[in-house]
């Protein structure tokens, strides 16, 4: 195997066995000439919409198996916390097996966020594909609220809210982490570096994601319910539109865009060395 970069000797940079493509422009207007950037953005929209259409239908069909004020209660009923996890990771590793070909499978404005600080999307294309994310949330959660309305707005629509018992603060640093270990994960499973040693990595990504957005709502539902996509908490929220369901919504944007953020510089400049790359490249160029 050829000699990888990890750090300079003498200046100058080993030679590595896998290419980095450049870093997407700031501005691209010539993206919006083409077609398959608009195929991008619809891949997208649909995608999300889907997402929230399954889960939310989860969510509220697991509210609904385990409501006491029901005839045939039954406290053990339904899928559980367990099968929400499912559904949501399921859900994402199916989604981003779809789309990752087309739009690069997001589906989630947090995790265009990151790519974005990453230099991996020009922000005409992050803008549009979080409003195409948020508009497929909302109708995604509204193809819900209109195949089962009574039950809809009886268990809250799916709303991400802050639990009670906990603080903002606590439901905020869940956010983050929550967010963190989902972005750094995408990274992670799409580092041209590993896809040039594992031939398999490409094909498997979508899975180490899936199992990502798993984890993190098992350990984070009791809390927030899980949100580390704000385009799921919006989409919930439009249409609940219930005061509880915007008191703390804030924490579903700022949460998740801060571990995005976080998981961008931690992979870009820890892992993969940006800053002493820039630096070597910066001595040559003196």
């Amino acid at each position: 195997m050829a000699k990888d970069v990890e750090g300079a000797e003498g200046g100058e940079f080993p030679a590595k066995d896998y290419t980095d493509p450049p870093p997407a422009a700031l501005f691209d207007a010539e993206e919006l000439t083409k077609w398959s950037f608009y195929r991008a953005v619809i891949a997208e929209f649909i995608a999300t919409l889907l997402f929230l259409y399954i889960t939310v239908l989860t969510v509220i069909g697991y509210k609904s198996e385990t409501d006491s004020s029901k005839p045939g209660y039954d406290e053990c009923g339904g899928v559980g916390i367990l099968g929400i996890a499912w559904a949501f990771g399921g859900m994402i590793f199916i989604l981003v097996y779809c789309t990752a070909g087309i739009s690069g499978g997001h589906i989630n404005p947090a995790v265009t966020f990151g790519l974005f600080l990453a230099r991996k999307v020009s922000l005409i294309r992050a803008l549009l594909y979080i409003v195409a994310q948020c508009l497929g949330a909302i109708s995604g959660v509204g193809l819900v609220k209109a195949f089962q309305k009574s039950y809809y707005n009886r268990y809250q629509g799916g709303a991400n809210m802050l639990a009670d018992g906990y603080s903002k603060g606590v439901g905020l640093g869940a956010e983050i982490i929550g967010t963190f270990v989902l972005v750094y994960t995408v990274f992670s499973a799409t580092d041209p570096k590993r896809n040039a040693r594992d031939s398999h990595v490409p094909v498997l990504a979508p899975l180490p994601i899936g199992f990502a957005v798993f984890m993190v709502h098992l350990a984070t539902i009791p809390i927030t319910g899980t949100g580390i996509n704000p385009a799921r908490s919006f989409g919930a929220a439009v249409i609940y539109n219930n005061n509880k369901a915007w008191d703390d919504h804030w924490i579903f944007w700022v949460g998740p865009f801060i571990g995005a953020a976080i998981a961008a510089i931690y992979h870009q400049f820890v892992l993969r060395a940006g800053a002493i790359k820039a630096l070597g490249s910066f001595r040559s160029n003196a």
